[in-house]
């Protein structure tokens, strides 16, 4: 019973340091990215509510690449404390071993594995899924570009368009139309009121109780009023959708079964898939291992009244350079089937320091000498 107190003890202050620093480096992230999202949307028209949904369908990814450094950090930061309040000297005192010590830690890493794992194998290629596609609708969506009242828009070649006032319901006030795509030369249209409207996927403007100005040679401007007048800003889409697709919008599943409908619509191949699927499990394992690399490395020096400090750069500096190795195996095993265990090569090497360090940490203090 003391035992399972001391893991749920453990387990208990980590999941809530991460919670902690994931979502301060989600917000930091988030913020980030919303800034240039919130100019370059509302720069072209978008409302807040679009804004936000996009904002919402990018978290999964941000998520996915913090979470494993929040995991890393939190483990830093809890065994830290545990160290700095003596608690782990007083476990090793009576009889802890450093296999038993991080038996907490390792459920820790389980948990990030299952929460990864959700993330990057389905959240992720879901949400880029949904996000391509609600930003291919809002490209194909002129009349977003169209509604800004007072500015001079220009929606396709050709053709300017300016409303003084837009209604709630969309109605256009004091509209002025100039088309100059006719070989007659440049037409000019005002009306008091217009909407634009949606025929058969063509983007048009109605205008409503208007005149129609043109100029004739001889410098004679013809003047036309008129009920009812529509024109064609932009050409139909032929009701066409977004028909390729991006690897990394596949779910893992999908990579793995490489079916000939996603080899085409990605334009990718078999290779390609098996190499995305792989990385996305290696990048699963290895942040589910770092929090035990973290932690043995810091349990693997004696304990000093200065703290942690030194292990706790050089558990930083080990990650860091795991990493680099990672990305080097990575390049590597693009070349061919034959080279995609490269992929493994980090969670491969983290597993194997972490249980050298866990060794190391069994063997007699006076072997390895005792800090001060």
């Amino acid at each position: 019973m003391a035992l399972a107190r001391f893991d749920r003890y453990v387990l208990s202050l980590m999941l809530a340091v991460f919670a902690f620093f994931a979502l301060v480096l989600i917000a930091v992230f988030w913020v980030n990215q919303a800034v240039r999202l919130f100019e370059q949307l509302i720069g072209d028209g978008q409302s807040a509510l679009v804004f936000l949904e996009i904002s919402l369908l990018d978290l999964p990814n941000a998520a996915r690449l913090v979470l494993p450094v929040a995991a890393f950090v939190a483990t830093l930061y809890a065994t830290n404390r545990l160290a700095g309040e003596s608690e782990l000297v007083v476990m090793q005192a009576t009889g802890f071993s450093p296999m038993r010590l991080v038996r907490p830690v390792v459920y820790f890493g389980l948990a990030v594995l299952i929460v990864m794992s959700l993330l990057i194998h389905w959240l992720v290629p879901l949400s880029r899924t949904v996000l391509a596609e609600r930003r291919d609708e809002i490209d194909r969506n002129i009349v977003a570009g169209l509604l800004v009242e007072g500015t001079f828009v220009n929606p396709v070649p050709g053709i300017t368009l300016y409303a003084r006032e837009i209604t709630e319901l969309g109605e256009l006030r004091q509209t002025f139309l100039s088309d100059s795509r006719g070989a007659g030369g440049r037409a000019d249209y005002y009306s008091d009121r217009a909407y634009i409207v949606d025929r058969d996927g063509a983007t048009s403007l109605v205008l409503v109780e208007g005149v129609a100005m043109n100029a004739l040679a001889g410098r004679t401007l013809d003047v036309t009023r008129f009920t009812d007048l529509t024109f064609d800003i932009a050409p139909p889409d032929d009701g066409a959708r977004r028909e390729e697709l991006e690897t990394r919008e596949l779910s893992t599943a999908r990579l793995f079964a490489a079916a000939p409908a996603d080899l085409e619509r990605t334009g990718g191949s078999p290779l390609g898939f098996q190499r995305e699927a792989h990385d996305r499990i290696a990048t699963t394992l290895t942040a589910a291992l770092s929090p035990a690399l973290a932690f043995s490395i810091l349990i693997l020096g004696g304990f000093s009244r200065m703290g942690l400090v030194p292990q706790i750069t050089a558990a930083t500096l080990l990650v860091m350079f795991l990493q680099l190795v990672a990305n080097a195996a990575t390049d590597a095993a693009a070349r061919s089937a034959a080279t995609i265990p490269l992929f493994y090569l980090n969670p491969a090497l983290t597993a194997a320091i972490t249980i050298a360090a866990l060794w190391l940490g069994t063997r007699p203090r006076r072997s390895r000498g005792v800090a001060a």
